[in-house]
């Protein structure tokens, strides 16, 4: 990415966010561009400011972090959403992926780490916190022992199987979708239209049944397609 990363920090505490600030400042290649204490906050600074991701907590009064992504994500497409948060449960990390977050870090998680979160986000990747990824490996070994007390030894898995009925313009598609790029974003990487994006999207989720970016991503991780690095 050309320039700095432009950041948005919401956070309802004053303290969290003037300590991140203080830190991210010093890193090269960043740069914060606003604060927030909430999520209507944070929509509006995103009507004013140019921003490239949008460091996100989740439970804060007034309009959450969950609520906040959904909107964003319509409204402001290119903006990528990192949570930060200090909720490390499957509930809150499911539904802030199903929300259209491109990454989740706890505060819990060495400054380090939310570091190279934002840069991964930022150039269009899915950065999830290794200790919490575990949950995507634990899902795929669930998956993997409910296969192997239905099918044969040696047979494929539905989600193998499933990944045959694309084409290979849909899994390029399925590809960038599971690392959080809109329509737009690769419709320039394929150099197709948003609108040929959009047809080959729906006939993906026609043909996975799947119909969330999160269940999106989450197969596209258990079939290979994308690594979780």
């Amino acid at each position: 990415m050309a320039g700095k990363i432009r950041v948005v920090l919401v956070d309802d505490h004053d303290v969290v966010r003037t300590g991140l600030k203080t830190f991210l400042e010093t890193q090269p290649g960043l740069e914060v561009v606003g604060e927030a204490s909430d999520g209507l906050q944070a929509l509006e600074i995103a009507r004013e400011v140019n921003l490239d991701v949008m460091v996100m907590d989740i439970t804060m009064p007034g309009m959450d972090g969950l609520e906040a992504t959904r909107q964003l994500r319509t409204s402001h497409p290119q903006v990528k959403v990192l949570a930060l948060t200090v909720h490390t449960d499957k509930e809150y990390f499911f539904e802030m992926l199903a929300s259209g977050a491109a990454g989740y870090v706890t505060k819990e998680a060495a400054v380090e780490d939310l570091v190279a979160a934002i840069r991964a986000v930022a150039e269009g990747n899915v950065y999830l916190q290794p200790a919490l990824a575990r949950w995507l490996l634990e899902d795929y070994q669930r998956l993997v022992d409910k296969l192997k007390s239905e099918h044969p030894a040696g047979s494929e898995s539905p989600a193998s199987i499933a990944l045959q009925d694309l084409s290979q313009r849909e899994i390029q598609v399925l590809q960038l979708v599971a690392k959080g790029y809109t329509n737009a974003e690769i419709g320039d990487e394929l150099g197709i239209s948003p609108k040929t994006v959009a047809r080959h999207r729906e006939r993906i989720t026609s043909k996975l049944n799947i119909h969330s970016s999160a269940e999106l991503t989450r197969f596209a991780i258990r079939t290979g397609l994308i690594s979780m690095d």
